[in-house]
């Protein structure tokens, strides 16, 4: 069962507490409303029992031997009958046919109810519920036999009542009953629904606070609102999160620290090695050695630039150089520097242009270059299996979007929501930083894109940066 609207706590809460308390109500409602309708029933039938006694053993008494005589003196005793305005009397012979009644009921009518019957056949007085079968309306019926020498029946004194207006009476309390419980079961809804608010909206707010936590808003913080178990998780999490900060605040200027330390060093191996390069009086594997220590110089002080690119973002020093720029000259511009470097390695380039024409966006152009760049060489890196890229840019309502797509193996499923955070290589033997799509994805985030990987079906991996048209939108 779902409740529009209601969702997690809130939806488990009203299924598991008012579903019951509603079904509880439900049936003390019908439980009381049988009550009242038994009691009332019960008051008229022993209300006309008591009096049906008490006429029975009076008229009982001036019972002679003759058949003539009980006639008569039961034809006197209807047309005395003070309660004829709302109950009808009637005398019955042993057989069950009416002799006379207070209402006019034809003499030598046939009574089917059993509790005429039951009377002559047990000597007691007995009732019956039901409707007219004349009029439909319906009856309570109370038969007393009228009792001879040796408890003999001559008759039956049969007192008849609508139940109409008790009907009514009964009614009148179900409705009110109804909408007693309707009361109960409202002000339980309300209650509920503000009690699972004073939890839901906490819980709310802290679950917002920690995913900001997880996308690395560290050091943020919630107000304590409750002097209770909530307010101690939010204590709690308020002291994670400044811990978080202090430690990834440490880590940062750790990293950025030995990253400008790295620098000089290895400034003066690389201009070395490229000194001693030029030198005729090396050998042939000297020179070799001084190419590989110039080679790996040159990775290690990329990934310096890296570290030191990505300490700057997250410690806001790094600022973008906004202004209108066609993002697909830029590509263009990135493509031509990579054909040959691809060729070379013998993989092919492959550029869609747009089939509309793009704006120019407002974006940083050296920026957006660092991204293009650093995603063609994961492409040819990671994707040199497949000897194939294919770079392509649209614009899809308000939004510009420029892929790369290779036909390598891809990213594994395990890694694909990990690849963009800082230092995660997952299962890759490739050799790097685990940052150049972390600082690819900040950089991004900054132009208020967005930047998606996706595993092709046939193969491969297809990564999108997605820029908006303006940033005002």
């Amino acid at each position: 069962m779902k409740w529009p609207g209601f969702t997690g706590i809130t939806r488990r809460w009203m299924m598991n507490t008012v579903l019951i308390v509603v079904a509880f109500v439900l049936l003390a409602s019908i439980a009381v409303t049988l009550a009242f309708a038994n009691y009332y029933v019960d008051s008229v039938r022993t209300g006309l029992q008591a009096k049906a006694q008490t006429a029975a053993d009076f008229f009982a008494s001036y019972i002679t031997r003759t058949y003539a005589e009980y006639y008569d003196s039961a034809y006197r005793y209807t047309e005395a009958f003070e309660d004829a305005d709302r109950l009808e009397l009637q005398f019955l012979n042993s057989l069950g046919y009416v002799e006379t009644s207070s209402y006019g009921v034809t003499a030598g009518a046939k009574i089917r109810t059993p509790d005429v019957a039951e009377a002559v056949k047990s000597g007691e007085i007995c009732s019956w519920r039901g409707r007219n079968p004349n009029t439909g309306e319906p009856i309570l019926s109370v038969s007393a036999p009228l009792l001879y020498s040796e408890d003999q029946v001559v008759g039956v004194m049969r007192y008849v009542t609508s139940m109409r207006l008790v009907n009514q009476a009964i009614g009148r309390s179900a409705l009110v009953i109804t909408a007693v419980g309707l009361a109960i079961i409202l002000v339980v809804v309300l209650t509920s629904l503000y009690f699972i608010r004073s939890v839901v909206a906490p819980v709310r707010e802290i679950n917002h606070l920690v995913r900001r936590i997880a996308d690395g808003s560290y050091g943020v913080k919630i107000s304590k609102k409750y002097q209770d178990e909530m307010g101690d998780l939010v204590e709690s999490i308020n002291d994670m999160s400044i811990k978080i900060s202090q430690s990834e605040k440490a880590q940062t200027e750790f990293v950025s620290s030995v990253s400008h330390e790295l620098r000089t060093p290895l400034t003066a191996i690389t201009g070395w090695a490229e000194t001693l390069e030029y030198d005729p009086e090396l050998d042939e594997d000297a020179r070799r050695g001084i190419g590989i220590i110039l080679k790996e110089a040159r990775r290690l002080t990329g990934m310096v630039e890296e570290l030191l690119e990505f300490t700057r973002l997250q410690d806001g020093r790094f600022t973008l150089n906004v202004e209108e720029t066609d993002v697909e000259a830029v590509l263009e511009d990135v493509i031509f520097t990579y054909t040959e470097l691809l060729r070379q390695e013998g993989m092919q380039l492959e550029y869609s242009p747009s089939e509309r024409e793009i704006p120019e966006i407002p974006a940083d152009a050296e920026r957006l270059k660092q991204v293009f760049l650093n995603l063609l060489d994961n492409a040819r890196k990671y994707g040199r299996d497949g000897k194939r890229i294919i770079a392509a840019v649209e614009r899809e309502g308000k939004w510009v979007f420029v892929t790369f797509r290779d036909f390598g193996p891809g990213v594994p499923e395990d890694d694909l929501e990990n690849v963009k955070k800082k230092f995660y290589k997952g299962s890759s033997k490739e050799r790097g930083s685990g940052i150049g799509l972390a600082v690819c994805d900040e950089i991004i985030k900054y132009h208020s894109g967005r930047l998606v990987l996706q595993n092709m079906t046939d193969g491969g991996l297809k990564v999108t940066v997605m820029l908006p048209v303006s940033l005002e939108e």
